[in-house]
């Protein structure tokens, strides 16, 4: 299997250790010609509003959406997630627009105030899950065909929609391979 990092910037190194410990191999996607033959795709945290800029400097907005449209699985956390919705509250932003979800960005604050905290999160298990929010978005709504599949507190922080997962936290900073397999197990295949 040969899952695709989105690596413009943000955290995709890490997301590409996690991936390679669940025994898939990684390229790191810079470029259009770069998004040929993989089977899936993990866009990571950063700067939502870089990352959209960055994504249509590099020509790769529009390759995206079409292998999404085509099936193809994908992965957003944090920023990720703000790209893969369809509408952020408050913004203008420009998006992927694949997913039936409205964001609010840096809902739970600035920089200064990021935290971890434990998540039940029921497909990974019993096992609470450690997640990292850094100037984390929420789900603000979902529409039909989205299942939740965790909240902190009564915020919507990690969800599904047919091939697309999304986590408003970052679960490739912990050492947790739950949130990967389960993408690569249950998203992927």
């Amino acid at each position: 299997m040969l899952i695709g990092v989105l690596a413009l910037q943000g955290a995709f190194r890490e997301h590409q250790y996690s991936l390679e410990k669940c025994g898939v191999s990684i390229r790191q996607v810079r470029k259009p010609p770069e998004l040929e033959g993989i089977e899936a795709l993990v866009i990571p945290g950063g700067e939502s509003t870089t990352m959209g800029k960055l994504l249509n400097s590099f020509s790769l907005m529009e390759p995206i959406i079409n292998l999404a449209k085509q099936g193809m699985p994908i992965l957003g956390t944090c920023a990720g997630l703000i790209m893969l919705a369809k509408c952020i509250r408050n913004s203008r932003q420009e998006t992927l627009a694949l997913m039936d979800i409205k964001v609010e960005r840096n809902a739970f604050g600035r920089q200064v105030d990021s935290f971890e905290t434990d998540l039940d999160i029921p497909v990974l298990g019993a096992e609470p899950f450690r997640a990292v929010f850094i100037r984390a978005p929420y789900i603000a709504e979902v529409s039909e065909g989205v299942d939740i599949l965790a909240r902190c507190d009564d915020k919507i922080v990690c969800a599904r929609q047919g091939r697309f997962l999304v986590a408003a936290f970052h679960p490739e900073l912990t050492d947790d391979l739950r949130m990967h397999r389960y993408f690569i197990e249950n998203v992927v295949k």
